[in-house]
């Protein structure tokens, strides 16, 4: 299974959920999983950004080996899941992707959908999005040009989604 994320810039909120996603499936034994990111407006070859790695650090992340790279329809095809970080990352996904738009969900969305009766697998997901009001739904803001306090609260927030969403995709794979 292939799980891409994405925000904007990928030096931040994207591979955050990446390396976070790969701790929790070396964690919990789920080697069938395989994460990357992507930025709508990458960073090219950019390590992550030095407060989002102190955070990813102390969230039980690796934020080494890191270089940043630029969001592509061929990118969004290999991808099983995407995961945009706000709903315009979601819309650029879709615009230069239509056919993942039932693969393809903002982070809080496929976390709270994953919660949901009937979330077996991710197939399930598109069938369920109807579900979701819109204005319960938020994004996960942009850290960047703020203090290390608000790349934490971005980090604490990330960490806090994907175990629903890794427990899904245990589900999935077991499918």
């Amino acid at each position: 299974m292939n799980i891409l994320f994405v925000c904007t810039g990928n030096i931040c909120r994207s591979p955050t959920g990446e390396r976070l996603a790969a701790a929790y499936a070396a964690e919990h034994e789920i080697p069938e999983v395989a994460v990357s990111s992507a930025g709508t407006r990458a960073v090219i070859g950019h390590p992550i950004h030095r407060d989002a790695a102190g955070v990813l650090e102390k969230l039980g992340g690796d934020a080494s080996h890191f270089a940043a790279r630029q969001f592509k329809s061929k990118i969004a095809s290999a991808a099983d899941l995407i995961i945009a970080m706000t709903s315009a990352h979601r819309d650029i996904v879709l615009e230069a992707a239509p056919r993942q738009l039932h693969r393809t969900f903002t982070m809080a969305e496929v976390a709270r959908l994953s919660l949901m009766d009937g979330a077996e697998t991710l197939a399930d997901l598109a069938a369920l999005r109807p579900q979701l009001a819109a204005n319960e739904i938020a994004d996960i803001p942009d850290p960047i040009g703020q203090s290390p306090e608000v790349f934490a609260t971005v980090g604490a927030q990330i960490a806090e989604l994907l175990p629903p969403i890794m427990e899904l995709c245990r589900r999935t794979i077991r499918a």
